[in-house]
Protein backbone atom coordinates (compact mmCIF):
# COMPACT_ATOMS: atom_id res chain seq x y z
CA UNK A 1 0.00 0.00 0.00
CA UNK A 2 2.96 2.46 0.82
CA UNK A 3 4.37 1.49 -2.69
CA UNK A 4 1.15 2.67 -4.64
CA UNK A 5 0.38 5.66 -2.56
CA UNK A 6 3.35 6.75 -3.16
CA UNK A 7 3.15 6.09 -6.62
CA UNK A 8 0.00 7.68 -7.50
CA UNK A 9 0.72 10.57 -4.65
CA UNK A 10 4.06 12.17 -6.00
CA UNK A 11 2.89 11.71 -9.30
CA UNK A 12 2.22 15.59 -9.73
CA UNK A 13 5.49 16.66 -7.92
CA UNK A 14 7.50 14.56 -10.61
CA UNK A 15 9.24 17.56 -11.90
CA UNK A 16 10.11 18.61 -7.95
CA UNK A 17 11.40 15.00 -8.19
CA UNK A 18 13.78 14.95 -10.59
CA UNK A 19 15.10 18.64 -9.76
CA UNK A 20 15.57 16.71 -6.10
CA UNK A 21 18.34 14.07 -8.01
CA UNK A 22 19.84 16.52 -10.19
CA UNK A 23 20.72 18.90 -7.22
CA UNK A 24 21.62 15.51 -4.80
CA UNK A 25 23.40 13.95 -7.85
CA UNK A 26 25.45 17.10 -7.92
CA UNK A 27 26.12 17.23 -4.51
CA UNK A 28 27.30 13.83 -4.22
CA UNK A 29 29.99 14.14 -7.13
CA UNK A 30 30.84 17.28 -5.65
CA UNK A 31 31.29 15.77 -1.96
CA UNK A 32 33.04 12.85 -3.77
CA UNK A 33 35.50 15.47 -5.37
CA UNK A 34 36.44 17.08 -1.94
CA UNK A 35 38.64 13.65 -0.59
CA UNK A 36 40.45 13.32 -4.10
CA UNK A 37 41.42 17.15 -4.00
CA UNK A 38 42.57 16.64 -0.37
CA UNK A 39 44.61 13.94 -1.62
CA UNK A 40 46.62 16.34 -3.94
CA UNK A 41 47.14 19.02 -1.72
CA UNK A 42 49.15 16.37 1.09
CA UNK A 43 50.81 14.40 -1.40
CA UNK A 44 51.76 17.29 -4.09
CA UNK A 45 51.65 20.45 -1.62
CA UNK A 46 52.44 19.53 1.69
CA UNK A 47 54.83 17.00 1.30
CA UNK A 48 56.68 18.81 -1.44
CA UNK A 49 56.49 22.31 0.40
CA UNK A 50 54.96 23.74 -2.92
CA UNK A 51 52.66 26.69 -1.18
CA UNK A 52 51.44 27.94 -4.45
CA UNK A 53 49.83 24.63 -5.47
CA UNK A 54 48.55 23.84 -1.66
CA UNK A 55 46.85 27.59 -2.68
CA UNK A 56 45.19 26.71 -6.02
CA UNK A 57 44.10 23.21 -5.32
CA UNK A 58 42.49 25.39 -1.72
CA UNK A 59 40.75 27.73 -3.32
CA UNK A 60 39.20 24.73 -6.28
CA UNK A 61 38.22 22.69 -2.74
CA UNK A 62 36.30 26.05 -1.49
CA UNK A 63 34.61 26.04 -4.76
CA UNK A 64 33.43 22.87 -5.32
CA UNK A 65 32.13 22.97 -1.42
CA UNK A 66 30.46 26.09 -2.26
CA UNK A 67 28.57 24.35 -5.24
CA UNK A 68 28.41 21.07 -2.71
CA UNK A 69 26.22 23.69 -0.32
CA UNK A 70 24.15 25.51 -3.17
CA UNK A 71 22.78 22.32 -4.43
CA UNK A 72 22.31 20.70 -1.38
CA UNK A 73 20.05 23.47 0.27
CA UNK A 74 18.57 23.41 -3.47
CA UNK A 75 17.44 19.77 -3.14
CA UNK A 76 16.29 20.30 0.39
CA UNK A 77 13.88 22.93 -0.75
CA UNK A 78 12.53 21.48 -3.50
CA UNK A 79 11.93 17.99 -1.26
CA UNK A 80 10.83 19.76 1.34
CA UNK A 81 7.57 20.95 -1.18
CA UNK A 82 7.09 17.67 -3.07
CA UNK A 83 6.95 16.11 0.61
CA UNK A 84 4.29 18.94 1.76
CA UNK A 85 2.49 19.07 -1.47
CA UNK A 86 2.23 14.72 -1.00
CA UNK A 87 1.10 15.54 2.78
CA UNK A 88 -1.53 18.37 1.73
CA UNK A 89 -2.96 15.86 -1.19
CA UNK A 90 -3.03 12.90 1.56
CA UNK A 91 -5.06 15.09 3.88
CA UNK A 92 -7.45 16.64 1.35
CA UNK A 93 -8.07 12.83 -0.71
CA UNK A 94 -9.16 11.58 3.44
CA UNK A 95 -11.46 14.80 4.35
CA UNK A 96 -13.20 14.30 0.80
CA UNK A 97 -13.52 10.48 1.45
CA UNK A 98 -14.56 11.08 4.90
CA UNK A 99 -17.15 13.61 4.07
CA UNK A 100 -18.63 10.79 1.79
CA UNK A 101 -18.79 8.09 3.97
CA UNK A 102 -22.46 7.13 5.84
CA UNK A 103 -23.05 6.61 9.28
CA UNK A 104 -21.84 3.29 8.78
CA UNK A 105 -18.55 3.70 7.59
CA UNK A 106 -17.38 7.14 10.61
CA UNK A 107 -18.97 4.35 13.16
CA UNK A 108 -16.90 1.30 11.92
CA UNK A 109 -13.91 3.59 11.63
CA UNK A 110 -14.42 5.64 14.93
CA UNK A 111 -13.73 9.16 15.07
CA UNK A 112 -10.55 8.95 17.26
CA UNK A 113 -8.85 6.65 14.25
CA UNK A 114 -9.99 8.82 11.03
CA UNK A 115 -8.69 12.03 13.26
CA UNK A 116 -5.44 9.78 13.49
CA UNK A 117 -5.54 8.74 10.36
CA UNK A 118 -5.85 12.29 8.84
CA UNK A 119 -3.03 14.01 10.96
CA UNK A 120 -0.09 11.79 12.76
CA UNK A 121 -0.29 8.60 9.80
CA UNK A 122 -0.22 11.27 6.94
CA UNK A 123 2.94 13.00 8.70
CA UNK A 124 4.65 9.63 8.89
CA UNK A 125 4.36 9.31 5.29
CA UNK A 126 5.21 12.84 4.30
CA UNK A 127 8.34 12.42 6.59
CA UNK A 128 9.24 9.31 4.41
CA UNK A 129 9.29 11.29 1.29
CA UNK A 130 10.51 13.79 2.61
CA UNK A 131 13.79 11.93 4.29
CA UNK A 132 14.08 9.87 1.14
CA UNK A 133 14.54 12.75 -0.70
CA UNK A 134 17.24 14.09 0.87
CA UNK A 135 19.10 10.95 2.56
CA UNK A 136 17.88 7.88 0.53
CA UNK A 137 18.40 9.40 -2.98
CA UNK A 138 21.98 10.34 -1.86
CA UNK A 139 23.00 6.75 0.02
CA UNK A 140 23.42 4.98 -3.10
CA UNK A 141 25.36 7.47 -4.98
CA UNK A 142 27.54 8.25 -2.13
CA UNK A 143 27.76 4.35 -1.59
CA UNK A 144 28.75 3.54 -4.95
CA UNK A 145 30.71 6.51 -5.67
CA UNK A 146 32.40 6.30 -2.60
CA UNK A 147 33.57 2.83 -3.87
CA UNK A 148 34.81 3.16 -7.12
CA UNK A 149 36.72 6.63 -5.60
CA UNK A 150 38.28 4.01 -2.98
CA UNK A 151 39.40 1.70 -5.42
CA UNK A 152 41.18 4.45 -7.45
CA UNK A 153 42.68 5.15 -4.48
CA UNK A 154 44.14 2.33 -3.53
CA UNK A 155 42.66 -1.43 -4.45
CA UNK A 156 44.65 -3.46 -2.39
CA UNK A 157 42.91 -2.10 1.35
CA UNK A 158 39.48 -2.58 -0.62
CA UNK A 159 38.57 -5.72 1.15
CA UNK A 160 37.73 -3.59 4.51
CA UNK A 161 34.99 -2.06 2.74
CA UNK A 162 33.74 -5.57 1.75
CA UNK A 163 33.98 -6.56 5.64
CA UNK A 164 32.80 -3.70 7.42
CA UNK A 165 29.77 -2.51 4.98
CA UNK A 166 27.94 -6.15 5.83
CA UNK A 167 28.28 -6.02 9.58
CA UNK A 168 26.80 -2.55 9.77
CA UNK A 169 24.49 -4.35 7.58
CA UNK A 170 23.61 -6.62 9.68
CA UNK A 171 23.81 -5.22 12.69
CA UNK A 172 21.26 -2.05 11.90
CA UNK A 173 19.27 -4.58 10.25
CA UNK A 174 18.73 -6.43 13.25
CA UNK A 175 17.86 -3.92 15.43
CA UNK A 176 15.73 -2.25 12.94
CA UNK A 177 13.43 -5.63 12.54
CA UNK A 178 12.84 -5.38 16.14
CA UNK A 179 11.48 -2.26 15.74
CA UNK A 180 8.49 -2.69 12.93
CA UNK A 181 6.19 -4.87 15.80
CA UNK A 182 6.78 -1.14 18.00
CA UNK A 183 5.64 1.17 15.59
CA UNK A 184 2.55 -0.88 14.72
CA UNK A 185 1.81 -1.30 18.36
CA UNK A 186 2.59 3.13 19.07
CA UNK A 187 -0.31 3.67 15.95
CA UNK A 188 -3.04 1.75 17.39
CA UNK A 189 -2.03 3.49 21.02
CA UNK A 190 -1.98 6.63 19.72
CA UNK A 191 -5.97 6.17 18.19
CA UNK A 192 -6.72 5.11 22.06
CA UNK A 193 -4.74 8.01 23.28
CA UNK A 194 -7.08 9.93 20.78
CA UNK A 195 -10.17 8.42 21.79
CA UNK A 196 -10.09 8.45 25.44
CA UNK A 197 -9.26 12.34 25.45
CA UNK A 198 -12.32 12.89 22.58
CA UNK A 199 -14.95 10.72 25.68
CA UNK A 200 -12.87 12.75 28.01
CA UNK A 201 -13.47 16.01 26.61
CA UNK A 202 -17.03 15.62 24.80
CA UNK A 203 -18.49 13.98 28.26
CA UNK A 204 -16.58 16.87 30.84
CA UNK A 205 -20.19 17.72 32.22
CA UNK A 206 -21.03 13.95 32.92
CA UNK A 207 -17.53 13.36 34.19
CA UNK A 208 -18.16 16.25 36.71
CA UNK A 209 -21.12 15.68 37.74
CA UNK A 210 -20.79 12.18 38.56
CA UNK A 211 -17.11 13.42 40.46
CA UNK A 212 -15.16 10.80 38.10
CA UNK A 213 -12.43 13.02 37.72
CA UNK A 214 -9.95 11.12 39.53
CA UNK A 215 -11.06 7.91 37.45
CA UNK A 216 -10.65 9.39 34.14
CA UNK A 217 -7.06 11.14 35.00
CA UNK A 218 -6.05 7.46 35.64
CA UNK A 219 -7.91 5.89 32.10
CA UNK A 220 -6.01 8.48 30.40
CA UNK A 221 -2.80 7.86 32.39
CA UNK A 222 -2.85 4.33 31.09
CA UNK A 223 -3.44 5.16 27.87
CA UNK A 224 -0.87 7.56 27.70
CA UNK A 225 2.04 5.36 29.69
CA UNK A 226 0.77 2.53 26.97
CA UNK A 227 2.49 5.29 24.33
CA UNK A 228 5.24 6.18 26.39
CA UNK A 229 5.97 2.33 27.00
CA UNK A 230 5.82 1.29 23.18
CA UNK A 231 7.79 4.37 22.62
CA UNK A 232 10.24 4.42 25.13
CA UNK A 233 11.12 0.49 23.87
CA UNK A 234 11.27 2.03 20.16
CA UNK A 235 13.58 4.80 21.68
CA UNK A 236 15.86 2.18 23.58
CA UNK A 237 16.54 0.86 20.17
CA UNK A 238 17.48 3.73 18.19
CA UNK A 239 19.44 4.80 20.53
CA UNK A 240 21.26 1.41 20.57
CA UNK A 241 21.62 1.86 17.08
CA UNK A 242 23.89 4.69 17.32
CA UNK A 243 26.41 3.11 19.15
CA UNK A 244 26.88 0.48 16.95
CA UNK A 245 27.06 2.49 13.86
CA UNK A 246 29.87 4.43 15.47
CA UNK A 247 31.53 1.21 16.88
CA UNK A 248 32.06 -0.04 13.31
CA UNK A 249 33.13 3.49 11.68
CA UNK A 250 35.47 3.63 14.03
CA UNK A 251 36.69 0.07 14.04
CA UNK A 252 37.04 0.32 10.23
CA UNK A 253 38.54 3.45 10.61
CA UNK A 254 41.19 1.91 12.76
CA UNK A 255 41.37 -0.75 10.48
CA UNK A 256 42.20 1.52 7.69
CA UNK A 257 45.54 3.65 9.40
CA UNK A 258 46.54 0.25 11.08
CA UNK A 259 46.98 -1.52 7.49
CA UNK A 260 47.90 1.24 5.46
CA UNK A 261 50.56 2.66 7.75
CA UNK A 262 52.51 -0.84 6.86
CA UNK A 263 51.79 0.28 2.99
CA UNK A 264 53.23 3.85 3.62
CA UNK A 265 56.27 2.14 5.19
CA UNK A 266 56.84 -0.31 2.18
CA UNK A 267 56.20 3.11 0.11
CA UNK A 268 53.27 1.38 -1.96
CA UNK A 269 51.19 3.96 -0.53
CA UNK A 270 51.23 8.19 0.27
CA UNK A 271 49.85 9.91 3.38
CA UNK A 272 47.39 11.61 1.00
CA UNK A 273 45.81 8.71 -0.23
CA UNK A 274 45.39 7.07 2.95
CA UNK A 275 43.45 9.62 4.26
CA UNK A 276 41.56 10.09 0.95
CA UNK A 277 40.77 6.13 1.25
CA UNK A 278 39.30 6.67 5.19
CA UNK A 279 37.45 9.42 3.86
CA UNK A 280 35.90 7.71 0.94
CA UNK A 281 35.16 4.65 3.67
CA UNK A 282 33.52 7.09 6.02
CA UNK A 283 31.21 8.34 2.93
CA UNK A 284 30.36 4.81 1.91
CA UNK A 285 29.53 3.51 5.79
CA UNK A 286 27.37 6.66 6.49
CA UNK A 287 25.67 6.44 3.70
CA UNK A 288 25.09 2.61 3.93
CA UNK A 289 23.70 3.64 7.56
CA UNK A 290 21.45 6.62 6.29
CA UNK A 291 19.87 3.97 3.95
CA UNK A 292 19.38 1.99 6.87
CA UNK A 293 18.23 4.14 9.15
CA UNK A 294 15.45 4.47 6.17
CA UNK A 295 14.23 1.09 7.08
CA UNK A 296 13.59 2.08 10.17
CA UNK A 297 11.02 4.89 9.31
CA UNK A 298 9.54 2.51 6.45
CA UNK A 299 7.53 0.33 8.18
CA UNK A 300 6.38 3.00 10.57
CA UNK A 301 5.13 4.73 7.36
CA UNK A 302 3.93 1.36 5.89
CA UNK A 303 2.21 0.69 8.77
CA UNK A 304 0.61 4.10 8.26
CA UNK A 305 -0.03 4.11 4.58
CA UNK A 306 -1.99 0.85 5.09
CA UNK A 307 -4.45 2.71 7.69
CA UNK A 308 -4.70 5.41 5.14
CA UNK A 309 -5.38 3.41 2.50
CA UNK A 310 -8.13 1.54 4.58
CA UNK A 311 -10.14 4.74 4.56
CA UNK A 312 -9.37 5.54 0.73
CA UNK A 313 -10.11 2.23 -0.12
CA UNK A 314 -13.39 2.21 1.50
CA UNK A 315 -16.99 2.93 -0.78
CA UNK A 316 -19.78 4.62 1.52
CA UNK A 317 -22.08 2.30 1.71
CA UNK A 318 -24.34 5.36 0.12
CA UNK A 319 -23.30 5.46 -3.24
CA UNK A 320 -24.60 8.16 -5.98
CA UNK A 321 -26.72 7.25 -8.74
CA UNK A 322 -24.64 6.42 -12.28
CA UNK A 323 -27.91 8.51 -13.86
CA UNK A 324 -28.89 10.53 -11.44
CA UNK A 325 -32.38 12.28 -11.59
CA UNK A 326 -31.54 15.73 -10.91
CA UNK A 327 -34.98 17.48 -11.33
CA UNK A 328 -38.36 15.77 -10.00
CA UNK A 329 -38.47 16.99 -6.40
CA UNK A 330 -41.47 20.03 -6.61
CA UNK A 331 -43.27 19.03 -3.13
CA UNK A 332 -41.10 17.42 -1.42
CA UNK A 333 -43.70 14.20 -0.25
CA UNK A 334 -42.06 11.38 1.31
CA UNK A 335 -42.94 7.85 0.66
CA UNK A 336 -41.60 4.58 2.68
CA UNK A 337 -42.58 1.19 1.14
CA UNK A 338 -42.18 -1.67 2.82
CA UNK A 339 -39.11 -0.39 4.01
CA UNK A 340 -36.57 -2.07 6.12
CA UNK A 341 -32.87 -1.89 7.22
CA UNK A 342 -30.22 -4.12 8.88
CA UNK A 343 -26.76 -3.33 10.32
CA UNK A 344 -24.41 -5.76 8.38
CA UNK A 345 -23.89 -8.77 10.88
CA UNK A 346 -26.93 -7.77 13.03
CA UNK A 347 -29.71 -11.19 13.82
CA UNK A 348 -32.30 -8.75 13.89
CA UNK A 349 -33.21 -5.76 11.36
CA UNK A 350 -33.85 -2.85 13.35
CA UNK A 351 -36.88 -1.38 10.39
CA UNK A 352 -39.57 -3.68 9.47
CA UNK A 353 -41.60 -3.39 6.47
CA UNK A 354 -42.19 0.47 7.46
CA UNK A 355 -45.13 1.72 5.33
CA UNK A 356 -46.41 4.98 4.76
CA UNK A 357 -46.91 8.60 3.17
CA UNK A 358 -45.84 11.90 4.16
CA UNK A 359 -47.81 14.25 1.96
CA UNK A 360 -47.12 17.88 1.30
CA UNK A 361 -48.63 20.37 3.23
CA UNK A 362 -49.37 18.06 6.41
CA UNK A 363 -47.39 16.87 9.41
CA UNK A 364 -46.58 13.56 10.06
CA UNK A 365 -45.66 12.16 13.44
CA UNK A 366 -43.66 9.39 14.82
CA UNK A 367 -43.29 8.31 17.82
CA UNK A 368 -42.39 5.32 20.15
CA UNK A 369 -40.54 3.97 23.08
CA UNK A 370 -36.64 3.88 23.56
CA UNK A 371 -35.58 1.78 21.25
CA UNK A 372 -37.94 1.64 18.35
CA UNK A 373 -36.06 2.78 15.85
CA UNK A 374 -37.11 6.20 15.14
CA UNK A 375 -33.53 7.62 14.77
CA UNK A 376 -32.91 4.79 12.26
CA UNK A 377 -36.22 6.14 10.25
CA UNK A 378 -35.37 8.90 10.33
CA UNK A 379 -31.55 8.49 8.73
CA UNK A 380 -33.45 6.47 5.95
CA UNK A 381 -35.32 10.09 4.62
CA UNK A 382 -31.89 12.05 3.38
CA UNK A 383 -30.33 8.45 2.55
CA UNK A 384 -27.34 9.03 5.61
CA UNK A 385 -28.43 4.86 5.32
CA UNK A 386 -29.57 3.13 2.93
CA UNK A 387 -32.47 0.45 3.39
CA UNK A 388 -31.68 -2.93 2.78
CA UNK A 389 -35.39 -3.88 1.88
CA UNK A 390 -37.96 -2.08 0.38
CA UNK A 391 -37.55 1.54 -0.71
CA UNK A 392 -37.81 5.57 0.57
CA UNK A 393 -39.48 7.55 -2.40
CA UNK A 394 -39.28 11.37 -2.85
CA UNK A 395 -42.11 12.75 -5.40
CA UNK A 396 -42.31 9.06 -6.49
CA UNK A 397 -38.83 8.36 -7.18
CA UNK A 398 -36.08 6.49 -5.19
CA UNK A 399 -34.13 8.17 -3.05
CA UNK A 400 -31.57 6.44 -4.15
CA UNK A 401 -31.96 7.72 -8.14
CA UNK A 402 -31.57 11.26 -7.04
CA UNK A 403 -28.97 13.27 -7.42
CA UNK A 404 -27.71 13.59 -4.01
CA UNK A 405 -27.09 17.71 -3.91
CA UNK A 406 -30.92 17.81 -5.10
CA UNK A 407 -32.20 15.50 -2.29
CA UNK A 408 -30.73 17.03 0.27
CA UNK A 409 -30.91 20.72 -0.96
CA UNK A 410 -34.57 20.01 -0.68
CA UNK A 411 -34.74 18.59 3.28
CA UNK A 412 -33.93 20.97 6.20
CA UNK A 413 -32.67 18.12 8.86
CA UNK A 414 -32.90 19.18 12.59
CA UNK A 415 -31.03 16.18 14.40
CA UNK A 416 -31.70 14.86 17.83
CA UNK A 417 -28.58 16.35 19.30
CA UNK A 418 -28.24 19.96 17.54
CA UNK A 419 -24.71 20.85 16.45
CA UNK A 420 -23.45 24.23 16.21
CA UNK A 421 -20.50 25.24 14.35
CA UNK A 422 -18.03 27.60 15.28
CA UNK A 423 -18.07 31.08 14.16
CA UNK A 424 -21.39 33.31 14.78
CA UNK A 425 -25.37 33.41 14.86
CA UNK A 426 -25.78 34.34 11.48
CA UNK A 427 -22.88 32.03 10.17
CA UNK A 428 -24.97 29.13 11.59
CA UNK A 429 -28.27 30.16 10.24
CA UNK A 430 -26.52 30.66 6.46
CA UNK A 431 -25.14 27.15 7.44
CA UNK A 432 -28.06 26.30 4.61
CA UNK A 433 -28.49 28.78 2.32
CA UNK A 434 -25.36 31.12 2.23
CA UNK A 435 -27.29 34.43 0.52
CA UNK A 436 -29.54 34.50 3.70
CA UNK A 437 -30.38 38.20 4.50
CA UNK A 438 -30.23 39.45 7.96
CA UNK A 439 -34.18 40.03 7.55
CA UNK A 440 -34.79 36.29 6.63
CA UNK A 441 -32.55 35.25 9.76
CA UNK A 442 -34.25 37.11 12.28
CA UNK A 443 -37.91 35.71 10.82
CA UNK A 444 -36.19 32.16 11.17
CA UNK A 445 -35.73 33.24 14.69
CA UNK A 446 -39.02 34.43 15.48
CA UNK A 447 -40.27 31.19 14.39
CA UNK A 448 -37.85 29.44 16.33
CA UNK A 449 -38.62 31.29 19.14
CA UNK A 450 -35.19 32.03 19.74
CA UNK A 451 -34.98 35.96 18.43
CA UNK A 452 -35.56 37.01 22.26
CA UNK A 453 -32.28 35.57 23.42
CA UNK A 454 -30.50 36.45 20.47
CA UNK A 455 -31.17 40.21 20.43
CA UNK A 456 -29.90 40.02 24.22
CA UNK A 457 -26.49 38.22 23.22
CA UNK A 458 -23.59 40.56 22.58
CA UNK A 459 -23.59 41.33 18.79
CA UNK A 460 -27.39 40.14 17.56
CA UNK A 461 -26.56 37.62 14.61
CA UNK A 462 -22.54 38.67 15.05
CA UNK A 463 -22.41 37.29 18.53
CA UNK A 464 -20.03 34.35 18.83
CA UNK A 465 -20.82 30.58 19.15
CA UNK A 466 -18.39 28.51 19.87
CA UNK A 467 -17.85 25.14 18.60
CA UNK A 468 -20.72 22.68 19.02
CA UNK A 469 -22.35 25.44 20.29
CA UNK A 470 -21.45 24.58 23.71
CA UNK A 471 -21.83 28.52 25.25
CA UNK A 472 -25.67 28.42 24.88
CA UNK A 473 -27.99 26.13 26.43
CA UNK A 474 -29.65 22.94 25.48
CA UNK A 475 -32.59 24.63 24.51
CA UNK A 476 -31.09 27.39 22.80
CA UNK A 477 -29.18 25.23 20.86
CA UNK A 478 -32.06 23.47 19.72
CA UNK A 479 -33.94 26.16 18.82
CA UNK A 480 -30.66 27.71 16.50
CA UNK A 481 -30.99 24.26 15.27
CA UNK A 482 -34.49 24.61 14.03
CA UNK A 483 -34.22 28.51 12.78
CA UNK A 484 -30.90 27.34 10.48
CA UNK A 485 -33.98 24.47 8.97
CA UNK A 486 -36.27 27.46 8.86
CA UNK A 487 -33.57 29.84 6.64
CA UNK A 488 -32.93 27.37 4.11
CA UNK A 489 -36.98 26.97 3.47
CA UNK A 490 -36.80 23.46 2.29
CA UNK A 491 -39.83 21.42 0.96
CA UNK A 492 -39.31 18.72 3.64
CA UNK A 493 -38.39 19.62 7.54
CA UNK A 494 -37.59 16.23 9.66
CA UNK A 495 -37.68 17.39 13.31
CA UNK A 496 -35.46 14.26 15.10
CA UNK A 497 -37.05 15.06 18.71
CA UNK A 498 -35.63 18.82 18.08
CA UNK A 499 -38.14 19.56 20.93
CA UNK A 500 -37.59 18.00 24.30
CA UNK A 501 -35.39 20.84 25.67
CA UNK A 502 -38.46 23.06 25.12
CA UNK A 503 -40.29 24.05 27.63
CA UNK A 504 -44.15 23.18 26.52
CA UNK A 505 -44.99 26.50 26.52
CA UNK A 506 -42.40 27.51 24.33
CA UNK A 507 -43.05 24.31 22.32
CA UNK A 508 -46.58 25.52 21.99
CA UNK A 509 -45.72 28.76 20.55
CA UNK A 510 -43.05 26.85 18.32
CA UNK A 511 -45.29 24.42 16.98
CA UNK A 512 -48.31 27.11 16.34
CA UNK A 513 -45.56 29.41 14.45
CA UNK A 514 -44.29 26.59 12.37
CA UNK A 515 -48.03 25.59 11.36
CA UNK A 516 -48.05 28.99 10.16
CA UNK A 517 -44.50 29.18 8.30
CA UNK A 518 -44.58 26.15 6.51
CA UNK A 519 -47.72 25.96 5.05
CA UNK A 520 -47.36 23.76 1.73
CA UNK A 521 -44.33 21.76 3.15
CA UNK A 522 -43.89 18.48 4.46
CA UNK A 523 -43.28 18.08 8.20
CA UNK A 524 -41.60 14.77 9.87
CA UNK A 525 -41.58 15.36 13.48
CA UNK A 526 -39.85 12.37 15.83
CA UNK A 527 -41.24 12.59 19.31
CA UNK A 528 -40.93 11.25 22.47
CA UNK A 529 -43.64 13.56 24.11
CA UNK A 530 -47.15 13.35 23.51
CA UNK A 531 -47.78 16.98 23.68
CA UNK A 532 -45.47 17.83 20.54
CA UNK A 533 -47.70 15.89 18.06
CA UNK A 534 -51.25 16.12 19.41
CA UNK A 535 -51.61 18.43 16.33
CA UNK A 536 -50.29 16.01 13.73
CA UNK A 537 -52.43 15.14 10.86
CA UNK A 538 -50.77 11.57 10.68
CA UNK A 539 -49.48 9.56 13.74
CA UNK A 540 -47.44 6.43 13.43
CA UNK A 541 -46.92 4.72 16.52
CA UNK A 542 -43.21 2.76 16.06
CA UNK A 543 -42.25 -0.19 18.37
CA UNK A 544 -39.24 -2.60 17.77
CA UNK A 545 -38.91 -1.48 14.46
CA UNK A 546 -42.59 -1.95 12.94
CA UNK A 547 -45.51 0.30 12.87
CA UNK A 548 -48.07 -1.06 15.64
CA UNK A 549 -50.83 2.29 14.74
CA UNK A 550 -51.40 5.11 12.55
CA UNK A 551 -54.01 7.55 12.60
CA UNK A 552 -54.80 10.78 14.52
CA UNK A 553 -54.08 11.38 18.05
CA UNK A 554 -58.30 10.78 18.70
CA UNK A 555 -57.75 8.06 16.63
CA UNK A 556 -55.66 6.60 18.13
CA UNK A 557 -56.41 6.97 21.78
CA UNK A 558 -59.11 4.23 20.75
CA UNK A 559 -57.48 1.43 18.62
CA UNK A 560 -53.63 1.45 19.61
CA UNK A 561 -53.13 0.16 23.08
CA UNK A 562 -49.26 0.67 22.51
CA UNK A 563 -50.04 4.52 21.89
CA UNK A 564 -52.45 5.19 24.84
CA UNK A 565 -49.54 3.22 26.63
CA UNK A 566 -47.31 6.11 26.25
CA UNK A 567 -49.90 8.59 26.73
CA UNK A 568 -50.77 7.18 30.30
CA UNK A 569 -47.53 6.94 31.33
CA UNK A 570 -46.37 10.63 30.37
CA UNK A 571 -49.80 12.08 32.05
CA UNK A 572 -49.30 9.68 34.95
CA UNK A 573 -45.54 11.06 35.22
CA UNK A 574 -47.37 14.69 34.74
CA UNK A 575 -49.77 14.27 38.06
CA UNK A 576 -46.74 13.07 39.70
CA UNK A 577 -44.92 16.05 39.14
Amino acid sequence: MLWKLLVEYLRPHRKLLAAVVVFQLAQSIASLYLPTLNADIIDEGVAKGDITYILNLGAVMLAVTLLQIVCSVVAVYFAAKAAMGTGRDLRGAIFQRVGEFSEQEVTRFGAPSLITRSTNDVQQVQQLVLMSATMLVTAPMLSIGGVIMAVRQDAQLSWLIAVAVPVLLVAIGLITGRMVPLFRKMQKRIDTVNRVLREQLTGIRVVRAFVREDIETARFGQANDDVTDTALKAGRLMALAFPVVMLVLNVSSVAVIWFGAFRIEDGSMQVGTLIAFLSYLMQILMSVMMATFMAVMIPRAAVSADRIGAVLGTESSVRPPRNPVSSSVRRGELEMVDAGFAYPGADQPVLTGITFIAEAGQTTAIIGSTGAGKTTLVNLMPRLFDVTSGSVRMDGVDVRELDPDLLWGHIGLVPQRPYLFSGTVRSNLQYGKPDATDEECWEALEIAQARDFVERMDGGLDAPISQGGTNVSGGQRQRLAIARALVKRPELYIFDDSFSSLDTGTDARLRQALKRSTVGATLVIIAQRVSSIVDADQILVLDDGRIVGRGTHGELLETSETYREIVNSQLAAEETV
